[in-house]
């Protein structure tokens, strides 16, 4: 077990290589050993992969956040960047998030290691994580496991801008929770009606369908 030793909250996909990084050994509830990173999740991987550990990672499981990592969430998320450190290294990786509010963790965490067994046995293509999100409802009342696709987030952010005491503007970035659009097949949709939601990921962000059009534009050298 690797983890970071402070809050990493919409921290993205940093790789810190202008200062050191500390892995500190910590022993965990069940008598294992475990090791708390001062970088981001995704280092905490990077660390694991390039030897810290004694044993490197076959599966890099994320998670379970406190907090869905729906749709553009995914860009911002300190979580999904970590199973994405492990796949770009090629090691499968699963991102794993709850609701807000979220205060069951133990019937996810049951969830998490049955889905581990089953990514195990079936094996995941080598530019593919799974984003799993679960809703904010008693376990018993979970309607089941949908596959979807990233959905559409909506952000309803703020600036908020104030004076330090020596007269100097500083600014925080927030606003009410995010929302979305449910369309039907997405995830935002999924964990919104009470499923588990599963989004297998695709690295190759490449929009194939608009290459065609983009040569049609003629840009070269001198311009159009």
């Amino acid at each position: 077990v690797f983890a970071p030793d402070h809050n990493w909250s919409a921290s993205g996909h940093p790789k810190t290589m202008h200062k050191p990084l500390r892995a500190d050994p910590v022993s965990l509830a069940d008598g294992s050993q475990g090791f708390a990173c001062s970088g981001a999740p995704s280092d905490c991987v990077a660390l694991a992969w390039l030897g810290v550990s004694s044993r490197k990672p076959e599966l890099v499981v994320s998670g379970i956040n406190l907090g869905s990592n729906l749709g553009y969430d995914i860009f911002y998320s300190g979580t999904v960047a970590a199973a994405v450190e492990g796949v770009v290294n090629g090691i499968p990786g699963i991102a794993l998030s709850a609701a807000a509010g979220q205060s069951d963790f133990e019937s996810p965490a049951r969830f998490a290691a049955q889905l581990v067994q089953v990514v195990a046995q079936h094996g995941l293509p080598s530019d593919m994580f799974l984003n799993v999100n679960f809703p904010n409802v008693p376990w018993k009342e979970i309607k089941g496991v949908a596959i979807t696709r990233l959905g559409r987030r909506v952000y309803r952010d703020e600036l908020v801008s104030r004076l330090d005491p020596r007269g100097r503007p500083y600014y925080w970035i927030g606003g009410e929770p995010p929302g979305g659009v449910p369309d039907q097949g997405t995830d935002i949709w999924a964990v919104s009606n009470g499923y588990i939601s599963i989004t297998p990921v695709h690295l190759d962000m490449t929009a194939y369908h608009f290459q065609e059009e983009l040569r049609r534009w003629n840009i070269g050298l001198n311009g159009v």
